[in-house]
């Protein structure tokens, strides 16, 4: 897999459209998605010639079984001057947050993950229920955006306001009498530094020589792509730079080390509790499945938020009578958009929201490695080339303990 990294900096304000108004207001995504992004290189590819041929570049990228994967572009603006964001994660469903004033210790009482703790709490048939450790007060989930600069972690969050317009008399072109409506966009600078909005996402291409075409391609018209709704009254402007990277990093060092602290907190509840159901083996391989967006499950014709066992070995390909599903931690809603290739709306679907956490195991672990790898650049469920189902496997900061929040 060729993975191209993708830096969207935002030149006019941009309509990434959550829901579409049954009222006077349309709310805004708070990231660009895959698809919205997926759209904006299809409608530029297809300006010099609008009848693509069957063996092309763009069946390639966007028709083909093995099509190009638009994964999601997430906010990245630099928590200080001069720092730079190479990886936007999305916090674990797990994590909680001082109800009281939430946030990482910079502006709250910090930031810790309860997956691992819950866990080995349920194993000594104890009920695990923390608070915050700075003023001791209730915890709450807390979710969103962050990055890791310097081995300490920043949150990142995209900055909204709100565009209020009014109708046109398509005869009179004057305006139009009680039409007043507000347009929810992500803004194109930062309030404070006035610094443009910088949005980080990834096209993944299975094909080499046609990612590099691509990435020529990019580069070269880096800003003539437009993003969202209501490009035709200036918005959606953006400049867009991209650069061959690297894979996400070794799957097998992110699961040996989530082992490791694993065995190690397992031996600390011992040291005070006596085993109940021994659910923790240690002959037993654990790993995270991470959802880094929103994604469309489906098992036996139906919806679902849960990975089963399964699932996985479908996605994987792969066949391991010793997989189990430990735990999980997921949410849905319900999403639609708007196809602009049809000129009508697109299914609602059912979601299992980013952040979702499945904990696995097995004793098969050595098979796992290049299977888990794969999945990180595929992503699991459907419609995965516009960005949803995307995973990452043991996020680090299942690693953020409570006495350890940041």
């Amino acid at each position: 897999m060729n993975r191209i990294q993708l830096e969207i900096e935002a030149l006019s304000p941009l309509a990434i459209g959550r829901h579409k108004p049954g009222g006077s207001l349309s709310e805004s995504q708070d990231y660009i998605p895959g698809s919205v992004i997926r759209g904006a290189f299809a409608s530029v590819l297809l300006k010099p010639n609008q009848n693509p041929e069957p063996n092309d570049d763009f069946h390639a990228l966007f028709l083909n079984e093995n099509s190009a994967i638009f994964q999601n572009a997430y906010p990245a603006n630099p928590p200080k001057n001069n720092a730079k964001i190479d990886t936007v994660l999305v916090l674990p469903a797990t994590v909680l947050s001082s109800k009281a004033k939430p946030g990482f210790k910079d502006k709250g009482n910090g930031v810790f993950d309860t997956l691992i703790d819950r866990f080995c709490a349920e194993d000594y048939g104890q009920l695990y229920d923390p608070n915050c450790p700075k003023d001791y007060d209730r915890v709450d989930n807390f979710s969103g955006f962050y990055c890791k600069i310097y081995d300490k972690y920043h949150p990142l969050s995209a900055n909204k306001r709100l565009l209020t317009r009014v109708g046109i008399n398509r005869k009179r072109a004057t305006a139009e009498e009680s039409i007043l409506y507000s347009i929810e966009v992500l803004n194109e600078s930062q309030p404070k530094n006035k610094k443009p909005s910088i949005y980080r996402g990834a096209i993944v291409v299975p094909d080499g020589e046609l990612a590099g075409k691509l990435l020529g391609f990019i580069n070269n018209h880096s800003e003539s792509f437009r993003l969202g709704g209501s490009t035709s009254r200036g918005l959606g402007k953006v400049k867009i730079r991209a650069e061959l990277r690297e894979n996400l990093g070794s799957v097998k060092e992110r699961i040996k080390q989530f082992n490791a602290k694993l065995k190690e907190r397992w031996q600390v509840w011992g040291s005070f509790f006596s085993p109940a159901s021994k659910k923790y083996l240690q002959e037993r391989t654990y790993f995270t499945l991470d959802l880094q967006s929103d994604a469309i499950l489906t098992e036996h014709w139906r919806r679902t938020t849960v990975i089963s066992e399964a699932m996985l070995k479908e996605f994987a390909g792969m066949e391991d009578s010793s997989l189990q599903l430990e735990v999980a931690y997921s949410s849905y809603d319900y999403h639609s958009g708007w196809n602009s290739a049809w000129g009508l709306m697109k299914d609602v679907e059912l979601v299992t929201n980013k952040g979702g956490v499945y904990l696995f195991s097995t004793t098969q672990y050595k098979t796992w490695y290049p299977a888990l790898e794969k999945l990180e650049n595929k992503g699991v469920g459907e419609r995965t080339n516009e960005g949803f189902g995307q995973i990452q496997i043991c996020n680090e900061f299942h690693l953020v303990f409570r006495e350890e929040a940041v």
